[in-house]
């Protein structure tokens, strides 16, 4: 029995095309389309119906896919307890983030975690697009966002805030807002996502809620690029608290309504650990989670 075509299979079943497939194992799909050929002729029978736009299960391979895939599981979980003996998870483990929380929050604690766990590789794609995790065999990723939708297991990592920053120099020489409202007269520095891109909104402790139209000469599709422009002095910006509490603490950023809640969405936002809908969850992507909640939650 050969175990890689039988993934091969199951993978092929998951994501409905043998280019889907070999994306993830980084191969042309015609090698895909040839491992599945040799199964189909070992086994005597023909597992999917081809067309040039659509690849489906027939009966007999409906009936192969339900045998093998928790065979496949239960491999998986032996392979899995055998590392939990001498507690060292093994293999490759691929996370997903944006870029700036992967190159803010993630990269900094790669080198610890290398030393507790030496024998797992980690993959880390940092992409400010939504990543379909099953179709790009995503093990775990980070998404920042108010709440999740779709067929997910989440953990929230940690709780995020907003504040609106700007640097000593552009106060001093365009003067400090004392209001929310005074950001009107101030040349603001924008995210262009749609949502974030035009109104900042602030709330107090007592709940009261004001929305503040904000304008600017300059928009950036980073935030990185955003926090580098604001410690330029360009002007104030919309910040992530994880992104910037280092630059306020040192002074290099000002918080300018430290009192209020600030937002351009959800006043309750939140970075998760997110991970595909399954019911075995390996040893390498547990001690990733537990890590990253230690570290950061």
């Amino acid at each position: 029995m050969d175990v890689k075509q039988l993934q091969l299979f199951v993978e092929t079943v998951k994501l409905g095309s043998f280019a889907a497939v070999a994306r993830g194992e980084g191969v042309d799909p015609s090698s895909v389309s040839r491992q599945i050929a040799s199964l189909e002729e070992r086994l005597g029978v023909r597992l999917f119906q081809r067309t040039t736009r659509s690849l489906s299960l027939t009966e007999e391979g409906e009936a192969y896919w339900r045998r093998v895939e928790p065979l496949l599981e239960e491999l998986a979980r032996a392979e899995d307890a055998v590392q939990m003996l001498d507690g060292q998870p093994r293999g490759r483990l691929r996370l997903s983030s944006s870029v700036a929380f992967g190159q803010t929050k993630i990269v900094p604690l790669l080198g610890a975690f290398k030393a507790r766990y030496p024998e797992l590789q980690v993959e880390l794609h940092m992409t400010d697009a939504n990543v379909d995790l099953i179709a790009e065999r995503m093990d775990l990723a980070v998404r920042l966002s108010a709440h999740l939708e779709g067929d997910l297991i989440a953990t929230r990592l940690m709780t995020t805030r907003y504040r609106v920053c700007a640097s000593p120099d552009y106060l001093q020489r365009a003067g400090k807002p004392s209001l929310p409202a005074d950001l009107a007269g101030h040349d603001c520095l924008m995210f262009t996502l749609a949502a974030f891109r035009n109104t900042w909104k602030f709330q107090t402790s007592e709940g009261r809620l004001e929305e503040v139209a904000i304008d600017g000469h300059f928009s950036f599709s980073s935030a990185l690029a955003l926090k580098s422009a604001a410690l330029q002095g360009m002007g104030p910006a919309l910040l992530a608290d994880w992104m910037t509490d280092e630059d306020v603490r040192a002074g290099r950023l000002i918080d300018l309504f430290p009192r209020y809640q600030v937002t351009a969405t959800n006043f309750e936002t939140a970075a998760w650990l997110i991970y595909p809908s399954r019911s075995f969850l390996p040893l390498k992507t547990r001690v990733m989670i537990d890590f990253l909640k230690t570290e950061l939650g």
